[in-house]
């Protein structure tokens, strides 16, 4: 894995102050996956040459099925709490502070991806 560029941001919001790693330029196809509120993998669905991204790719794309209904799944199945960062779930959010970090962050596990989800 190579070292990949993130933001960490710092919001303000009605339940605090949240500190959120994103992708640089945020697409639905890109995402930085949690595991007990720590970024541990990234997930871009279109980078096929990893096949956790490809199995993703079908599981969230192809059965046109959201990230979180997924990663819902993938938590009940192999019993772990994998998420996608939220900020605010009252939608009020000031971006107070960004600052660019670099994180190898690796695809989510083959093992927990199976086609018969």
């Amino acid at each position: 894995f190579n070292n990949m560029v993130f933001h960490k941001v710092k919001y303000i919001t009605f339940s605090g102050v949240k500190e959120i790693i994103e992708v640089p330029i945020k697409k639905t196809s890109k995402w930085v996956i949690y595991e007990d509120n720590i970024p541990k993998y990234f997930v871009d669905f279109f980078d096929l040459e990893k096949e956790s991204n490809a199995i993703m790719n079908s599981l969230v794309l192809c059965s046109k099925q959201s990230i979180e209904t997924v990663l819902a799944l993938i938590n009940k199945k192999n019993n772990v709490k994998l998420s996608v960062p939220k900020v605010s779930s009252l939608g009020l959010k000031i971006k107070t502070k960004s600052e660019i970090i670099k994180l190898d962050l690796p695809p989510i596990p083959e093992k927990w991806l199976s086609y018969s989800m």
